[in-house]
């Protein structure tokens, strides 16, 4: 985490007055942060300081590094020392989690929890599943899709009774999107190239045993659709060919898309 001077221990009293002079966008830039595990500064600007409230980029840019400064001198949120894009991509790089404080502010009841350096894979795949929660959020920002649920983990687990015994399903996502009349519903598995084609289609039947379990069915009265975002179209044939080829699957219930297409499949293919 970053090496700036931690400030001394801060009472029960302080952070509830703390959290009494944070404004709207300071909390909604903390529920983010606390649901997604990770965001980076580029990401939190993209939601938190659109152009509807600033001048031009710039002014919106230069408002994000205050608000965020402020958060990590307060213990708010922590910044890693680990960057996202290398020296260039400067403050916008920077990488942030629920600090301390923060923690405390949000989930009161929960005790303190020790605030590592992530490993560069889950830092990555949580980056990842961040963006797609960014891409969403400004679709239907545009007017392209409503966002009618957005469920990140632990929320999106499901537990169930499988063949097997109790088992959980563990998607990065649940999404409820709608679209015109149409509602799309879907699990996410975002997938960073690395995982093997065993452990992928072992996930896709995780899902099947889900499937045959009906709870889903019994409480939604429908089935969401599985999709897989990939980084590029190799890995997005490799993976839709080896689901094709297991009879154990329902082909219809899997969709492969890579991370730049993702929005387009998740509103049903729309432009």
């Amino acid at each position: 985490m970053s090496r700036e001077p931690r400030r001394k221990y801060v009472t029960s009293a302080e952070v509830e007055r703390l959290g009494e002079y944070l404004g709207g966008r300071d909390l909604a830039i903390l529920h983010q942060v606390s649901d997604l595990r990770l965001m980076s500064a580029a990401q939190i600007a993209a939601v938190h300081f659109t152009l509807n409230g600033h001048d031009n980029p710039a002014a919106a840019s230069r408002a994000a590094q205050r608000v965020l400064a402020r958060l990590v001198r307060d213990d708010l949120l922590v910044r890693l020392e680990r960057r996202v894009g290398g020296v260039r991509a400067g403050s916008a790089g920077y990488v942030y989690a629920l600090g301390p404080v923060g923690q405390r502010l949000l989930n009161p009841s929960d005790g303190r929890r020790r605030i590592h350096e992530p490993r560069i894979g889950f830092l990555d795949h949580t980056l990842a599943v961040s963006q797609l929660v960014v891409d969403v959020t400004r679709g239907s920002r545009g007017g392209r899709l409503e966002v009618l649920t957005l469920q990140s983990e632990p929320r999106c687990h499901r537990a169930f009774t499988g063949t097997s015994g109790q088992a959980t399903l563990k998607p990065d996502l649940f999404l409820a999107l709608g679209v015109g009349d149409m509602e799309h519903r879907w699990f996410i598995e975002v997938d960073q190239g690395n995982e093997s084609l065993p452990v992928v289609i072992g996930k896709c039947r995780a899902y099947d045993a889900y499937y045959q379990s009906g709870r889903e069915q019994a409480a939604h009265g429908v089935f969401p659709r599985v999709c897989w975002v990939v980084p590029d179209e190799s890995r997005a044939d490799r993976i839709s060919n080896k689901i094709r080829r297991s009879q154990r699957l329902l082909d219809q219930m899997f969709e492969v898309t890579v991370s730049a297409n993702a929005l387009g499949t998740l509103a049903g293919g729309s432009a």
